[in-house]
């Protein structure tokens, strides 16, 4: 199992989830992804749209007013 990192805070939707699936597409069975992302839309888009995708999320932490880190397992 590997832990992978993907940095989209300064990204905007939709290209939040298209980054964020590219990476996901990589991951090994069992491998984590740890996505730093905006507040707002992104936050809300990225953990569902992971899920809708087969993908599991095993936490959402905020890191400062602005960014969260999500969790996502394959």
């Amino acid at each position: 199992m590997a832990t992978q990192y993907l940095d989209i805070t300064e990204e905007h939707c939709p290209m939040t989830f298209v980054k964020t699936k590219l990476a996901l597409s990589k991951l090994a069975d069992g491998d984590i992804l740890e996505v730093l992302l905006p507040s707002g839309e992104p936050l809300e888009n990225v953990p569902r749209s992971a899920v809708e995708q087969g993908f599991y999320v095993l936490g959402i932490e905020q890191i400062d007013t602005q960014v969260h880190k999500v969790i996502l397992k394959k």
